[in-house]
Parts: C-alpha cells; structure tokens; sequence
C-alpha cells in the first residue's frame, strides 16, 4: 500500500472524534458530576472519556488486527488501523488538553500523552507504517482502564459515599446516580 496523496485526509475524522471526547468530558463535569466537589470533578471527568476510549479501543485494535490479512510488524497501516489511530490520537489530544488545564504541574502524565501522541502521530501521519505494533502495544495498556477508571472513581468519592469506601471497585458514577433519584 503507498502513502496516501493527501496524508491529512482523515482529519475531519481526527477532528470529529476530539470533538466527540470533548463532548463526553463537557456532559460528565456539566451533568453528571455536577454535585462532586470542585477539586474531583476533572478527574471524573477525565475517567468518563476513558472509560469511552479504552475499552472501545481494545475492540476496535483487536478487529483491526484480525481484519488485516498482511499482519506484522512492518506492514503498511490499514484503513481501519488508521482509523483506531485517530481515535486514540483524539482522546489523547483531549486528555492532554484536561492535564494542561487542570493539572498543568503534573509533568509525568502530560510527558506521558506527548510520547504516545508523538509515536501515534509518527505512525499515523508521517510513516504509515506500525500500526499492527502499536495497537497490539494498545491493547495491553487498555485492557485494564475499565477497572482503573471504576478504582479512581470509587476512590474519589470514599470519603462522600460509604458505599464507595466500602468496595472500591464499584462505579462512582452509580452511586452519583443512586444519589440524584
């Protein structure tokens, strides 16, 4: 497969899929947290958009792989690989966004989305190539962000809600819920 003419053509998918994060970051500090102390609610936040990339993306890399007949690491990217690349490269654009704004002293993590940004980016928009590496690489770190994000949200709320503080791995955002009706 060569390299695409217009390299930045699925730019509108880049763009329609940070704005699909933002979005879910705006509904989850506006709507969903809204009752949660000031200081918690970005971190909810920020768990919300990973909740909606990381499992979705362990499906999606995990289908692009199989679905690509000339799976290795030094075949050239397929569509639907470069389309899991603009999909983490958004979340991880809008995340980094979060961290700059919330966090900004938190070096490690924003020093953590600028290297996966800059090897997706490389992979995706300069070499067109890697993609089978990275989304395996993908898959690794994903597979457990369910279960991150449900501690970090329970985790949270320990002190507010004795549920949380009591089982840990049980969603926050249910007792938010539980709470509200």
């Amino acid at each position: 497969m060569e390299a695409p003419i217009l390299p930045f053509s699925s730019i509108p998918n880049l763009f329609s899929f940070f704005i699909f994060f933002l979005i879910i970051y705006l509904i989850a500090y506006f709507i969903i947290f809204p009752s949660w102390k000031p200081k918690l609610r970005p971190e909810a936040s920020s768990c919300v958009i990973s909740f909606f990339h990381g499992t979705p993306a362990v499906f999606l890399a995990v289908t692009s792989l199989l679905a690509d007949p000339d799976r290795n690491f030094h075949s050239t990217n397929t569509p639907f690989q470069n389309t899991v690349l603009d999909y983490s490269i958004a979340y991880f654009l809008m995340d980094l966004t979060h961290y700059l704004i919330f966090y900004p002293s938190d070096v490690l993590f924003i020093g953590h989305h600028l290297a996966t940004l800059f090897v997706f980016v490389t992979c995706r928009y300069m070499v067109y190539h890697g993609a089978y590496a990275i989304l395996v690489l993908l898959i690794l770190a994903e597979v457990t962000s369910f279960v991150q994000n449900t501690w970090t949200l329970a985790s949270a709320r320990k002190s507010d809600v004795e549920f949380a503080a009591k089982s840990p791995i049980h969603l926050a955002v249910l007792v938010e819920t539980a709470e509200s009706i």
